[in-house]
């Protein structure tokens, strides 16, 4: 299993528009985070998680032409806002891209992309997705099996999801403000598990570095990850800040398991 950190932010991105902190003026290039999301890929399948408002730049950086499946976590817009952009996905398929999320987040895409859905929209040149709400169940697309793990996380329905193929296993959380006690299970002991970690401070709907660090600690994976970080957090200062299991991901990261 090959995972992509094609964005490592949250939803402003870093830099952040107008300011002039020393994370956003940072010459370090693991401080500049595009909005959150990953390429999960076996050696036969390429699956998308999020199309962030940055899907466009993350996939001529990293040369990404096609996919196999798109999978969300929750509705919010810097995770779908980059959904127009997988027409360029759609071109040379003759059937539809399937297309995975809750059905809370499903019936907002619907209601933000109806055209997309219509049954009419046979148009090449169009997004065309075969939709499916998995209602919480887990679901295979291609070789990969993906576990919906169901986290809170504001007030919209949320998930993570686990990824195996291969015997090895990955999990990703990029928003979560609680982790429920029956889905603690599901990320128990896995090769890699990346978790919210938006700053130090504490935010009410959002992991800080302390949470992350500490639900670490508890489902003890081989190599845990702080992703979807603000620009409160220097990359560098963050390493020294986690246990020798840990470290930051950042854009353009890759994980060979």
């Amino acid at each position: 299993m090959k995972v992509v950190f094609l964005g490592s932010g949250t939803s402003t991105g870093v830099p952040v528009i107008g300011c002039e902190c020393p994370v956003c003026v940072s010459d370090n290039p693991r401080n500049k985070r595009w909005r959150s999301s990953v390429l999960v890929q076996s050696e036969t399948t390429t699956l998308l998680v999020d199309s962030s408002p940055d899907l466009r730049a993350q996939a001529l950086k990293h040369g990404l032409t096609a996919i196999d499946g798109v999978i969300y976590t929750h509705e919010h817009l810097d995770h779908t806002a980059g959904f127009d952009e997988m027409r360029a996905f759609c071109w040379k398929r003759t059937e539809r891209l399937p297309l995975y999320a809750g059905p809370a987040c499903l019936e907002q895409l619907r209601r933000m992309f109806g055209w997309a859905f219509a049954e009419s929209n046979t148009y090449q040149g169009y997004v065309r997705p075969a939709a499916h709400d998995h209602e919480g169940k887990p679901f295979t697309i291609g070789d990969i099996e993906v576990i919906p793990v169901p986290v809170i996380h504001a007030t919209v329905e949320t998930f993570g999801y686990v990824f195996q193929t291969g015997g090895k296993s990955f999990g990703y959380v990029p928003d979560i403000q609680e982790l429920p006690e029956g889905s603690k299970p599901l990320l128990m002991g896995l090769d890699a598990l990346a978790m919210d970690g938006l700053r130090f401070r504490p935010h009410r709907t959002h992991f800080n570095v302390e949470q992350n660090v500490a639900h670490m600690q508890e489902l003890c994976p081989r190599l845990g990850l702080v992703t979807h970080c603000g620009h409160e957090v220097d990359y560098d200062d963050l390493c020294t800040k986690l246990p020798p299991f840990m470290q930051p991901a950042y854009d353009g990261m890759n994980l060979c398991l």
